[in-house]
């Protein structure tokens, strides 16, 4: 059944339609009858869902919109809004995954049937698996005492501004919807069931909550799913674990499952705590407990006593509740200073754990050094409870231009006799571009120094990396506990002679640069040649153009925008989606969009196999009508970039089927392209000679700095 009071922007109109913006504009100039705004702004328009999918089929433009597309409009032009209709979707598709018998009979009558019959249905699955108090058809109310910390765990920036002396009350973040809240959701949740049918309940959901956090990419933090599984792996198997600045859930998704698993959340967006508490009910049949409120002001597990707690908090919050949590009894080591929401958090988290439990938390790396909160810093040492101080490299997690710590908790059973923390640097394995850190690299170097720190025996160091450090020796007026201050910098002999070595490669790169400088370009006339363009050549079948950013199933490289400017490696990740990544292949011209650049990249059999990120265009040509490295050179050409791109006040964005190329017999096109193919070669020495002769020149002024290297 269609919903006819769904709308959709012209952006939903060219995704159903699988055209540009531009197209959507020129329908609406060209067809008078094409359908009449009825809603949203004279700049970005809606229309009626129902209307534009009769027109698109009666023009012979659509045979039928894509199920995914129609219950993805359906959800976002919900009239009460896109994260009522994701929540109710989750109600349903907990239903279907649970009890699907139970949704086929409510579902075989009418939609007033169906709304009066589903919040019974709904409550006999709530009930055991979020516990009595979700049964409930409408959720507390929540009496905030002022500006609550928003988690900053993949949840969103605002913050509530209203103000009462009262304390804040915590509720279930799932209560079952009423009737009249389900009817208008009606036709949204017999679409998202049959998508469930093709897809499954979980991957429904996953499918519309991913969509539905990239559409709205500023209001929401996400912890990453590598940086998710290493603090899983650093808490270690748990039976109960609680994340109190749950978010979207990342971190308990993370953690390892197991029989009789309990789970606990808590968020102070409703919103946030509602989504996550159901997303985890799909992902595991372990016991959920979602709750909704200001952890620190209004704490919803106060008895609770769990095996493990992962939390990524919100850095940096004034307002956490400093005046009113003064004789809080969780402030155990000392009373948090103002500027110190960070080391409540710590030690909320502390008082949350059974004696020998595990927490893991992403601390900003100011937590590690502020006078603020030194004496804090002290008392965790001396009590053992504070195990280890992990640095991040630079990109791990939002803010990504800061290098962010870890700090692995764990609740003394008994003050150890001789305390030692352990202290990691792991910023050596920084990406170059913008898709992040190697995962693989920093997992690898910080799992096994956390496994053999904890172990019997002494600690061997590692220099650069990895050291244990008696805490009387951290135990000075500032306790600074950046790892970077307390390592022992790399063996001289080591780096004197990796410095030697990279020294060598150098001259071996610059030969080589040197051989591959183009030789002297003799003067032509101006070649006057038959035009077309990608666009043309596109509809011709020469060859096929794909645009990227789904993540796919598969946890593949992703090429993105910055790889292809720089000339380095697949760096990137995508969330996973349902929707088909774009993977490359030898021969593909891959074209970045954005930036205003002349660049297009020949992918080889190194990048082959990569996912196509966002702002990319790939070009796949037929090989017996166009040569991939004259496509490429062509699509470099300055004039050519400037007459197919736009520009805005701040941006400049490429139109790659404006493009244009020469029509050229392919034995000529093959000329031409062994010369942008030697000049590729010229160019890609020339940035790796630029990196060593970077490295050569750390190198020296470390190495005559600390003494390591003679200055003659």
């Amino acid at each position: 059944m269609q919903d006819n009071a769904t709308e959709v922007t012209a952006a939903g109109i060219a995704r159903m339609a699988g055209v540009g913006r531009a197209a959507v504009s020129n329908w609406r100039r060209r067809h008078a009858d094409f359908p009449r705004p009825v809603g949203g702004t004279e700049t970005s328009p809606s229309f009626a869902l129902a209307e534009v999918e009769s027109w698109l089929r009666t023009q012979g433009k659509l045979a039928e919109v894509p199920l995914r597309e129609r219950v993805w409009q359906q959800l976002s032009g919900h009239p009460d809004g896109p994260v009522t209709a994701l929540t109710h979707a989750g109600c349903v598709l907990l239903l279907i995954h649970d009890r699907p018998p139970v949704w086929l009979e409510l579902s075989a009558g009418s939609d007033e049937r169906l709304a009066e019959m589903l919040p019974g249905a709904l409550r006999e699955v709530f009930t055991p698996r979020f516990g009595p108090e979700s049964a409930m058809n409408t959720p507390q109310t929540v009496n905030t005492p002022g500006p609550a910390p928003a988690s900053a765990a993949d949840g969103p920036s605002a913050v509530n501004a209203a103000h009462s002396p009262a304390p804040a009350s915590p509720h279930p973040a799932v209560h079952t919807p009423t009737g009249p809240e389900l009817l208008p959701s009606a036709p949204l949740l017999r679409g998202v069931a049959e998508l469930a049918a093709e897809l499954g309940a979980r991957q429904t959901f996953e499918f519309l909550l991913g969509r539905h956090l990239d559409a709205n990419p500023r209001q929401y933090t996400l912890t990453p799913a590598d940086l998710a599984g290493l603090m899983a792996d650093l808490a270690g198997p748990a039976r109960t674990v609680l994340d109190p600045a749950c978010g979207t859930g990342a971190l308990l998704r993370a953690a390892a499952t197991r029989p009789d698993q309990k789970l606990y959340a808590q968020d102070s967006a409703p919103e946030l705590a509602a989504l996550t508490t159901l997303r985890l009910a799909l992902h595991t049949w372990s016991t959920v407990r979602g709750a909704t409120g200001d952890t620190l002001r209004a704490d919803a597990h106060p008895q609770l006593r769990a095996d493990a707690v992962l939390c990524h908090p919100p850095f940096n919050e004034r307002n956490w509740g400093h005046d009113e949590l003064a004789y809080d009894p969780r402030w155990e080591y000392g009373f948090p200073a103002r500027t110190e929401s960070e080391l409540a958090w710590v030690q909320h988290t502390l008082a949350r754990l059974k004696d020998g439990g595990a927490g893991v938390l992403l601390m900003p790396p100011a937590a590690a050094s502020r006078r603020s909160g030194r004496r804090i810093r002290a008392d965790l040492l001396r009590r053992g409870a504070l195990r280890a101080v992990i640095a991040l490299p630079v990109g791990a997690a939002p803010p990504y231009n800061i290098p962010l710590h870890l700090w692995v908790l764990r609740r003394p059973e008994r003050a150890p006799a001789q305390p030692e923390v352990l202290l990691v640097d792991v910023g050596q394995f920084a990406g170059e571009g913008r898709g992040g850190p190697d995962w693989r690299a920093v997992r690898e170097a910080v799992l096994d120094a956390w496994q053999a720190f904890g172990r019997p025996g002494r600690f061997t160091e590692r220099p650069g990396l990895a050291r244990a450090l008696p805490v009387i020796e951290l135990l000075d007026d500032d306790v600074d506990l950046a790892p970077a201050r307390h390592l022992p910098p790399p063996t001289a002999a080591d780096g004197a002679e990796q410095l030697t070595a990279v020294r060598e490669l150098l001259g071996e790169t610059l030969r080589l640069t040197a051989d591959l400088t183009p030789r002297r370009a003799d003067a032509a006339h101006p070649a006057r040649w038959p035009l077309t363009t990608i666009g043309e050549l596109a509809r011709g079948g020469a060859l096929m153009l794909r645009t990227g950013g789904n993540g796919g199933h598969a946890r593949v490289p992703v090429l993105t925008d910055h790889d292809v400017l720089s000339g380095t490696d697949p760096s990137g990740t995508l969330p996973e989606s349902d929707e088909e990544a774009v993977l490359t292949e030898p021969g593909d011209v891959v074209v970045p969009v954005l930036g205003g650049g002349s660049v297009a990249r020949v992918i080889d059999t190194t990048t082959a196999g990569a996912a196509l990120g966002r702002n990319l265009v790939l070009l796949r040509p037929d090989p017996a009508a166009l040569d991939p490295w004259f496509l490429a050179g062509f699509l470099r050409g300055t004039a050519n970039n400037r007459q197919a791109s736009s520009y805005a006040s701040t941006a400049t964005r490429l139109d790659a089927r404006r493009l244009q190329l020469p029509r050229l017999p392919l034995d000529e096109q093959r000329r031409y392209g062994q010369r942008f193919r030697t000049l590729d070669e010229f160019e890609r020495a020339l940035r790796h000679a630029g990196r060593l002769g970077e490295q050569v020149v750390r190198g020296m002024y470390d190495g005559l700095t600390d003494g390591t290297v003679a200055p003659d």
